[in-house]
């Protein structure tokens, strides 16, 4: 298992073991049980714990240098379709779409086989290539579908 999913799994577990899905973790003192550099665990923090996989990041200098991660349980929402159409836009790249079907998928809310169907539906290759604005064609095509899945 690589570094990274190393740190990811380690994050995870304290965010499960917490009692309201809130840390605070300090980012020179992870760094340091890791054996790697800071930006390690910011590459880790910025591609692994997105808005749109659930969790949202707050970072205060000074102290140290404390990360605040939030997992925002999205059963918590009664509005589903808000927050998809809050989180999508009208335009949304292929990673940040993946990002958010995998949050969708860790919730439990899609199955993997759901998933693994929209990622092929929302890939550049099933977007023909002579579409304009691939990226809000994506956006139209993940919200109709997770709005359907998701009732």
């Amino acid at each position: 298992m690589g570094l990274s999913n190393l740190i990811e799994k380690f994050i995870i577990d304290l965010i499960k073991n917490s009692q309201n899905g809130i840390i605070e973790i300090q980012r020179n003192e992870m760094a340091e049980y890791f054996e790697c550099s800071p930006s390690q665990i910011n590459y880790v923090l910025s591609t692994r714990f997105t808005p749109y996989k659930g969790y949202y990041i707050e970072s205060r200098r000074g102290g140290g240098g404390y990360i605040k991660i939030i997992k925002v349980d999205i059963e918590e929402y009664e509005d589903i379709n808000e927050i998809l159409l809050n989180t999508t836009g009208d335009s949304i790249t292929k990673g940040k779409a993946y990002h958010l079907v995998e949050g969708f998928l860790e919730e439990g809310l899609i199955t993997k086989r759901e998933e693994e169907i929209i990622r092929v539906a929302l890939s550049d290759r099933a977007l023909a290539e002579g579409v304009k604005d691939r990226n809000r064609l994506r956006a139209s095509i993940l919200k109709d579908i997770l709005l359907i899945l998701l009732k």
